[in-house]
């Protein structure tokens, strides 16, 4: 089937899209958006894969769902619109960036300039309910998205995985460790951020150090 997505990500999750499992997850998604308000606006389902092309990604930054309130989804993890105020997880996130990197904490908390610069902002849920948290877990996105992580881990080599949280971390084994660096800490939620979990992690500054070891433009938080 044909999925309104980058012509370079079409080009490798063909086969997926042709799946039974994708196709009734598109039904599913197209029912929900029919009968209920859902998140993110359809048009930016795959708004990770629109800006950060298959061949120019080099950073992988893994969320589980997306936003749920009103204008916050916008198909990148952990983003918000210009104009949105910042969710707390995210402001733990500019933080520690401010920490490591010296980076002041932008005003804005659209990282659509994060995924122009090759970083796959990806969810593994890629749509929900409106406030209704994981509404939309257990019908086929997890199984798409592992699908992406796989396919990134055997086609690419020396990318960078930032894998934040228990659900995340659970990725690892889908990565080939070789050939890639796999960094891990605890989510930036204020939750496990304040138990020491986050802060610290210097996820950012080893991430433009890796890339600048293979002689790779570093990434501007």
């Amino acid at each position: 089937m044909k999925v309104n997505i980058h012509q370079s990500w079409q080009k490798v999750l063909q086969e997926e899209f042709d799946k039974d499992y994708f196709k009734e997850l598109v039904q599913f998604v197209k029912q929900e958006y029919r009968t209920t308000t859902c998140y993110p606006p359809g048009n930016l389902i795959f708004n990770a894969f629109d800006h950060c092309p298959f061949d120019t990604t080099k950073v992988v930054i893994l969320g589980q769902d997306p936003y749920h309130g009103k204008g916050q989804a916008q198909g990148l993890c952990f983003s918000v619109p210009e104009g949105i105020p910042q969710p707390p997880s995210l402001e733990n996130i500019f933080k520690e960036i401010e920490q490591d990197t010296g980076r002041p904490r932008p005003a804005s908390g659209d990282l659509t300039r994060w995924a122009d610069q090759g970083i796959l902002l990806l969810n593994a849920t890629l749509t929900v309910r409106a406030h209704q948290a994981g509404s939309h877990q257990g019908k086929g996105w997890e199984k798409f998205t592992n699908k992406v992580i796989e396919i990134l881990s055997s086609q690419k080599e020396n990318l960078v995985f930032l894998l934040w949280g228990g659900s995340a971390k659970r990725k690892k084994s889908l990565i080939n460790e070789k050939k890639h660096l796999i960094l891990t800490s605890g989510h930036p939620s204020p939750l496990s951020a304040n138990k020491g979990y986050w802060f610290g992690n210097k996820h950012f500054s080893k991430t433009n150090e890796y890339l600048a070891s293979l002689g790779s433009n570093e990434i501007k938080w």
